[in-house]
């Protein structure tokens, strides 16, 4: 999802031998020593060795989490599935998160996306999401996440404007050339709408289940009041507003048009985004999924500043906006297909032109449900969903191999498991929801990891080894199969 992109290639007679050396080859690419890891259970015909940092090397340990495993690995009988389980599940702890305090003894949590050393606000809040059921059954989990919440506020403090945070200030950052307002604390500065959507539905949550509000404090205030000027700002109401980007590059998604302010838009109301998910550029700016994504994240806001905070003054700016892009979403992104009916658009301009396609990183069109921007059953929603997965979207790839939705920021033929994961999180299907499990576990390229991408048809062609986000999520969605009664479907995998 991010920026060095190295594709790994593993040749088919090597897999094999690759399951059960990789302890050795990943040790290396995360710097982190595998001796001594347990072993899993055999499937009769492999032995799974956990890949999994050695005790003494995980970054976070925590009883509650080997407790989820230890559970999950006795009730999942495809060994290989509950091996992927072990080694996905825990991965964002083992691997990515620095916990400390600040001098007044405030929880602060950096994390890592996984392979770059540096802190996005969506991954971030995305890693960990899948630990928030356990915040109540450690307190350590809780002190965690009430870090990582206080980091985000920090960051956006620092610049709203910005996607990727260092660890402090670098003299020498890697994208300290950009055109555009850099300072030391950033690690890229690429405005997207989400960046400041994934702090609140973090907070939102760790409040609904811990009931813990401390988070909301001035800091948290002053956030909420950037990211409605940031929102405002990027309806371009009053002209093109403060953020320009460019970039010195070969790679035309990684900059902007037009001075770096990107293609022009039609103040309709919605919020302009100069990039997506994928840190790619958009075509046009009204990027639909982001839109929707601000809509429900503000509401949560307002919620909190009515509850916590006592703020009805900010609350009511905050459910005002949200109602204004709700409105203009149905307005300017829904188009009656003549395949599929009425779906929404991937990005639009407000001056009519829209463009179809999905891009496999959350949010996206087909992620909305996951999210809880939309129902699943929203009749809109079930014809998107239908175009995005079919090779009338663009960026849709069926092979050998697998079939998903890709994007841009890798390329053709290139299919994210992010998308297949999506697909699971929001089927209503049996039978979809076991061929997307099957496909997952078919291409791991025998790492027993998620990747960020995989070649359709052949899994031992992918990029990133140590992806953490895509870790997490694949843990959190086994558990949620089993949460909602699917233990028999996903033990009737062979």
């Amino acid at each position: 999802m991010k920026k060095k992109h190295r594709i790994v290639k593993i040749s088919a007679i090597g897999i094999g031998v690759f399951m059960l050396l990789t302890s050795a080859s990943r040790a290396g690419a995360m710097n982190i020593s595998y001796e001594n890891s347990p072993i899993a259970e055999s499937d009769n015909t492999k032995v799974y060795v956990s890949q999994r940092p050695a005790v003494e090397k995980r970054l976070f340990t925590s009883d509650a989490v080997e407790e989820v495993i230890v559970q999950m690995k006795r009730q999942l009988r495809n060994a290989r599935l509950a091996w992927m389980f072990e080694n996905c599940f825990p991965n964002t702890f083992d691997t990515t998160v620095h916990y400390r305090t600040d001098e007044d003894g405030t929880d602060d949590t950096f994390v890592y996306t996984g392979d770059i050393h540096a802190m996005w606000l969506r991954d971030s809040g995305a890693q960990v999401w899948p630990y928030l059921r356990l915040a109540n059954k450690d307190p350590k989990i809780k002190k965690l996440l009430a870090g990582v919440i206080n980091r985000q506020i920090k960051c956006i403090l620092i610049d709203p404007y910005a996607n990727a945070f260092n660890d402090g200030p670098v003299a020498d950052g890697h994208w300290m050339s950009d055109l555009t307002d850099m300072k030391p604390e950033l690690h890229e500065r690429k405005w997207e709408i989400d960046s400041l959507c994934y702090p609140i539905r973090l907070a939102y949550e760790y409040w609904k289940i811990t009931g813990d509000a401390s988070i909301f404090n001035e800091n948290w205030l002053k956030a909420v009041e950037l990211i409605l000027q940031t929102f405002k700002e990027q309806q371009k109401k009053e002209g093109h507003g403060p953020y320009t980007f460019q970039r010195k590059t070969e790679r035309q998604l990684d900059t902007m048009s037009n001075n770096g302010k990107g293609n022009p838009v039609k103040p309709v109301g919605l919020i302009a985004s100069a990039f997506r998910p994928s840190d790619d550029a958009t075509t046009f700016q009204f990027l639909i999924p982001s839109n929707f994504f601000a809509v429900t994240s503000l509401r949560k806001a307002a919620e909190i500043l009515t509850v916590v905070n006592k703020r009805a003054d900010l609350a009511s700016a905050c459910k005002n906006l949200s109602d204004e892009v709700e409105k203009a979403i149905y307005k300017y992104a829904v188009y009656n297909h003549p395949k599929y009916g009425k779906i929404f658009a991937f990005e639009v301009d407000g001056f009519g032109n829209m463009h179809f396609m999905d891009d496999a990183n959350v949010p996206s069109l087909l992620a909305m449900a996951y999210l809880g921007d939309i129902s699943v059953s929203d009749p809109i929603y079930q014809n998107t969903r239908k175009f995005v997965w079919s090779t009338d979207n663009p960026y849709f790839f069926k092979g050998k191999a697998g079939e998903g939705i890709g994007g841009p920021h890798i390329g053709y033929d290139m299919v994210w498991p992010m998308s297949i994961m999506m697909k699971a999180f929001t089927s209503t299907d049996d039978k979809e929801i076991k061929f997307c499990i099957k496909m997952l576990m078919d291409t791991d390229a025998g790492t027993g990891f998620m990747h960020e991408s995989f070649h359709k048809d052949d899994p031992a062609n992918f990029t990133r080894e140590w992806f953490a986000w895509q870790n997490s999520l694949f843990g959190e969605l086994i558990l949620k199969l089993v949460d909602d009664g699917k233990l028999d479907l996903l033990n009737s995998i062979e």
